[in-house]
């Protein structure tokens, strides 16, 4: 399921730790969580109280300051708790943060979003209770052979390779020992950071955020809902000549235990090294595979991490992790596409009319249709501007700065905004999607890929065109 190279650099990465046990108690985590607020809340007064006697341009110094310090330490305490407190984190990630410095949004939304990759993996014994309480059998009557080293550590679970009594070799996720108390306790707890997510974040709809998360973050818990959504993707796709997922073995699964197919591929750092055709081509297929999904079939990926898939021996390009997932309503993707379509043709009221609908503007009135036009024009420049287009890091970067940065003549607006629950993962599905097309500094028309998906025009990409074919004749 992960390239060698990743192997080796995951089991580095993840010596046993004394944060091998999860705080489950609720007492211990709601502790952390309080300690952060209630410190964080009285700092912040303080701040406040000494900035009545500074002129305008040191208050504000002062200011960012404390955002920052508050922002370092709400990264610490995420990372230490693992479960629900780390994916609140990751998700959190892909939020402007308007009261940190400038030049530190961009490292801080990195260090949220590399929660994922710092959880240390939990000792064997534990790990084999998990499973055998959950699939009622010992691992040796369930499995011909299992891997007691895990491979692979995230925020809820880990990963072990093992086989089956009939030879197929599998990865066996299996999810931490009390970390379905530690989530629950998090996501009640989740209340207790709103005030501070608030300072970060002005125009948060920190209510809705939370109602979103709780809802999201607890059905991922559900591993046994996380394999439907894996069938449901693996049926979209099943024998797709560029896209592969992998089969779900539910007989050997359960709520805290997660059996797929194994397959064996090259890790994005490996794909970063090949030739530019090759890291367009695999752009492409990632671009196509989170757009079908959307709007396709009208669900969309929350974790379109990196390390979610792999280029396999074939070219195919296999994708992992089917756990944060969100079914998009109809009206809401009609709505998009009508957003897409007014955008592209230049229609300011359009624009005004379908932000209001979808829920971005809380007092429709006090918002100019031509600004709101300018700036999904250059905040989605790379998707709605026709012509080939190189992604590079510093493009992406680029673009980040338009709604996050106080010279941008966008700031004042983009924090009178509030993002709809509904939108969440969308929003954060497209701007990884995006971030992982700078990192690969893949080039194409994304503007022709797109509209093929939310406009409904002809491919024009051989890629597009055997899929194309594909879906014609493809059996559902």
């Amino acid at each position: 399921m992960v390239s060698k190279d990743d192997d080796n650099r995951k089991q580095e990465d993840m010596a046993p730790t004394k944060e091998d046990s999860l705080p489950s108690g609720r007492i211990a985590r709601t502790a952390r969580f309080g300690k952060l607020v209630g410190g964080q809340g009285v700092r912040w007064a303080g701040t406040r109280a000494a900035n009545m006697t500074r002129d305008e341009e040191e208050a504000q110094r002062k200011m960012e300051a404390r955002a920052l310090s508050l922002a370092e330490e709400l990264v610490e305490q995420l990372g230490k708790m693992r479960g629900a407190a780390m994916k609140i984190g990751q998700v959190l990630s892909t939020i402007d943060f308007e009261a940190i410095p400038e030049g530190e949004r961009e490292n801080f939304k990195a260090k949220l979003a590399s929660l994922r990759d710092a959880a240390p993996s939990v000792p064997f014994p534990k790990v084999r209770k998990v499973i055998e309480q959950d699939l009622d059998g010992k691992i040796s009557d369930l499995f011909a052979e299992f891997n007691e080293e895990a491979f692979a550590a995230a925020s809820i679970g880990q990963v072990h390779r093992a086989k089956t009594h009939e030879g197929d070799d599998i990865v066996v996720k299996v999810q931490y020992p009390g970390v379905a108390e530690a989530v629950e306790t998090d996501l009640r707890n989740m209340n207790l950071l709103l005030p501070l997510l608030k300072r970060l974040a002005p125009g948060l709809d920190g209510k809705a955020l939370a109602a979103e998360l709780r809802e999201r973050i607890g059905e991922e818990l559900d591993y046994e809902l996380e394999a439907q959504n894996q069938r449901r993707v693996e049926r979209s796709f099943r024998d797709h000549p560029f896209v592969k997922i992998p089969k779900v073995y539910t007989e050997l699964s359960g709520r805290r235990v997660l059996v797929s197919e194994y397959v064996e591929g090259a890790g994005f750092e490996e794909v970063k090294k090949m030739s530019e055709a090759e890291r367009d081509k695999y752009g492409e297929i990632i671009f196509r595979f989170f757009m079908h999904l959307l709007h396709r079939e009208r669900f969309c990926s929350g974790d379109p991490h990196p390390g979610n898939y792999l280029r396999c021996p074939d070219g195919k390009v296999c994708f992992l992790d089917f756990g944060l997932m969100r079914t998009i309503s109809e009206k809401t993707l009609k709505a998009e596409h009508a957003l897409a379509a007014s955008v592209l043709a230049r229609d300011a009221e359009g624009v005004k009319a379908q932000l209001g609908s979808l829920g971005y503007l809380p007092e429709p009135e006090g918002f100019d249709p031509q600004m709101l036009l300018d700036q999904m024009l250059v905040a989605g420049d790379w998707a709605f501007e026709p012509g080939h287009r190189r992604i590079t890091p510093e493009y992406v970067f680029e673009l980040a700065e338009v709604g996050s940065s106080p010279r941008s003549p966008y700031f004042k607006q983009m924090r009178q905004m509030t993002l709809p629950p509904e939108a969440l993962l969308a929003r954060r599905m497209e701007a990884l999607v995006f971030s992982v097309l700078g990192e690969l500094r893949a080039g194409a028309d994304w503007n022709a890929l797109g509209t093929e998906y939310w406009g409904g025009a002809e491919p024009t990409t051989e890629l597009g065109r055997i899929d194309a074919e594909w879906r014609s004749t493809a059996r559902r």
